[in-house]
């Protein structure tokens, strides 16, 4: 039996000291611990790929939480099936000992390590919906009271005018109007067609 361990948090900024903390305590070696920083939203990890390699059956996998597994309810039970049933892994949630098969192999372990599992599950996808949810609630509040998002709108200069009319006449070049103006190529065309809106609507 070969022992791994699996942490996972949700970005780069994010920090995985507490689940490293709970594999050194049951003394997995660093190189048979595969961290991930991605969303739990699918299995579709890097580190989490290769892990699934490498486990054979009897191999125990440690993880400090169903919610460092996966966020997808439906995914979620279906890795566990695939690694304990077909693939013959033992999985050990530390902060849930009833979600560890090493124990409690009988009938009624089964039952409610399924029970539970299929209850933490659903919990771990309600806590994403809702935080998806609470997000696009933000930032259409956000967006209601005037808060842009995205890239700041790169004004022209209050010259932008006099500048437009030195480089109509051949009398500036595009270069040099646009280090003078600080824009981009892109931005100056798009400035100058509401420049010209501006004008025909005068």
């Amino acid at each position: 039996m070969t022992t791994y361990g699996y942490v996972r948090v949700s970005s780069a900024d994010q920090c995985e000291d507490r689940q490293m903390i709970a594999m050194r305590e049951l003394k997995i070696p660093p190189e048979r611990i595969y961290i991930d920083k991605l969303s739990g939203k699918d299995f579709q990890r890097p580190a989490y790929i290769a892990l699934t390699d490498k486990l054979q059956s009897g191999d125990l996998l440690y993880i400090k939480s169903i919610d460092r597994l996966g966020r997808n309810y439906a995914d979620i039970q279906n890795q566990w099936r695939i690694l304990t049933k077909e693939r013959g892994v033992d999985i050990a949630v530390i902060d849930m000992p009833l979600l560890d098969t090493q124990n409690g192999r009988d009938l009624m372990g089964t039952f409610l390590a399924d029970v539970v599992l299929q209850l933490l599950a659903f919990v771990a996808q309600n806590e994403r919906e809702t935080i998806r949810k609470r997000q696009t609630e933000g930032i259409a509040a956000a967006r209601a009271r005037g808060v842009r998002f995205g890239r700041p709108v790169k004004k022209p200069p209050e010259n932008f005018g006099r500048l437009v009319k030195q480089w109509e006449r051949g009398k500036l070049p595009l270069s040099e109007l646009l280090a003078q103006t600080g824009l981009k190529e892109a931005t100056f065309y798009r400035r100058l067609r509401e420049l010209r809106l501006t004008k025909s609507k005068k």
